[in-house]
């Protein structure tokens, strides 16, 4: 296990296809009960450890633990697969319901930057439902946290994302975490760090 952070008994580490099972424990009730996230149908353990495999092909998958027990996670994808975007991903973050508003999911966004400064990245990307008015299925609360990390608005398409019998927008914020130059340095797949901590 690599540990990233290690302060009041919880430790940030790179998440492995193992923890799929628990992982997804996390994310399930995000499938059933929220338009948060717009898939329909909790996949099995065996679709996420590939998805966690996917991803560590080439970016960070994160993983917040406290006493043997995962909180939440955060991970980086592509954000479009053609090479000019290579300098641009999207995040992604989920945390147990129980454990909201506790500064995991800040610990987490802050080692995912941090990952992937080191890989070269320069635009986070993240794609977040949103309604003109809020139900029991969905609030902005995810807007409000991305703006608190410095994320601001970047586009919003409309009634685009139908779920539990109502139409949500999608909104798409950004943040810059390097500088942008003429010849621009080839990113590093998160692989290829070594002794990667914070």
């Amino acid at each position: 296990m690599t540990k990233f952070a290690d302060t009041e008994n919880m430790v940030l580490r790179i998440a492995a296809p193992e923890d799929a099972a628990e992982l997804l424990g996390i994310y399930a009730p995000y499938v059933e009960n929220t338009a948060i996230t717009f898939e329909y149908e909790v996949p099995s353990a065996e679709e996420f450890a590939s998805r966690i495999r996917h991803t560590l092909k080439r970016y960070p998958y994160l993983a917040a633990e406290q006493n043997g027990e995962i909180l939440g996670y955060a991970y980086a994808g592509s954000f479009n697969d053609r090479a000019a975007y290579d300098w641009a991903v999207e995040t992604s973050i989920y945390v147990r319901q129980d454990k909201k508003r506790m500064g995991i999911g800040s610990r987490l966004y802050e080692a995912l930057e941090q990952a992937l400064k080191r890989q070269g990245i320069l635009n986070l990307n993240a794609c977040i439902a949103y309604t003109e008015t809020e139900d029991e299925h969905l609030t902005n609360d995810s807007v409000y946290y991305h703006e608190k990390l410095g994320y601001r608005m970047a586009g919003q398409f409309h009634k685009c994302g139908y779920k539990f019998g109502h139409w949500y927008d999608m909104v798409w914020m950004e943040k810059s975490i390097g500088e942008h130059h003429k010849n621009q340095p080839p990113i590093k797949p998160f692989r290829e760090l070594e002794n990667f901590l914070i």
